[in-house]
């Protein structure tokens, strides 16, 4: 059983649980994640690794409510547990040892770069963070990053930072600094846009890739990605992959193969809540 330490709020519809893990806070690393069980017989659900101290054994879990399984742990509470958590899985971030660097984050992919920027700040690799969302309330991990380096914030209605998609700002950075790579997480369209924006300037760009996942060990076959014309799977390859290869199209297919078996499934839970309040 894993305990909840803490419990915040990030943005209407995004929760932070920290939990006692201490053996993944131990050997985490940037771009890795976790597999977590609430109970038996619940689903299984693949959360990036936001952050972690080894020191006390803890690693921090954003998840955004958008099903029943989703809903129903942001639901628990200060001292309560989770069954389950199988990780690390996945293949390290690619890091680069110097040099410049450009993360972009998207709504929650913000907490995804999060952990990339902690590592290269401690290579001491210059980073600048656009993050994004689609007003002040939607924005996560802003004063986190400031720590970590210089943050552009972007919003759709410009209630806070630029107004403008993340894209403008990358945009802008890139035709003005010596960028020696990027990394950018979050929406599909978001970064699919972010790869196009790259590939002329021919800047290595990584993606971070959130397809179906079951297992978590390549066997079920659920995370098939199209990476360079070859099947690669994201619980295994990934999740992280080269943007100027990835199928977006194909991704954006197989994220919306659940998706009405998923809204069934969150409205038979909503149902139920509503009838035990």
């Amino acid at each position: 059983m894993h305990r909840i330490v803490s419990k915040c709020q990030l943005s209407p519809n995004v929760t932070r649980l920290d939990l006692e893990a201490p053996r993944i806070a131990a050997i985490r690393k940037a771009g890795q994640f976790v597999i977590v069980r609430k109970e038996e017989g619940s689903e299984r659900i693949p959360l990036t690794i936001a952050d972690a101290d080894a020191a006390i054994g803890t690693i921090a879990l954003v998840i955004q409510s958008v099903g029943k399984s989703t809903h129903e742990l942001v639901e628990l509470n200060l001292g309560d547990s989770i069954l389950d958590i199988s990780g690390p899985l996945g293949v390290p971030t690619e890091l680069i040892e110097s040099g410049h660097a450009l993360c972009i984050g998207g709504g929650v992919g913000t907490a995804v770069v999060h952990p990339i920027v902690q590592e290269l700040h401690q290579r001491n690799v210059t980073v600048i963070s656009v993050i994004g969302g689609r007003s002040k309330e939607w924005i996560i991990f802003e004063n986190e990053l400031k720590k970590l380096g210089e943050v552009v914030v972007c919003t759709d209605d410009g209630s806070h930072g630029l107004k403008g998609f993340v894209t403008d700002a990358a945009r802008k950075i890139l035709s003005t600094h010596p960028i020696d790579i990027v990394y950018a997480v979050g929406p599909v369209p978001m970064m699919r846009a972010v790869a196009e924006l790259t590939r002329s300037l021919k800047i290595h760009t990584i993606v971070s890739l959130n397809p179906v996942m079951v297992d978590g060990t390549g066997m079920c076959g659920g995370c098939r990605v199209e990476i360079g014309g070859e099947t690669k799977f994201a619980c295994v390859d990934g999740p992280e992959f080269d943007g100027h290869l990835v199928d977006f199209d194909l991704l954006a297919d197989r994220l919306s193969t659940y998706r009405q078996q998923e809204t069934e499934a969150r409205s038979r839970h909503t149902c139920r809540t509503e009838v035990n309040l």
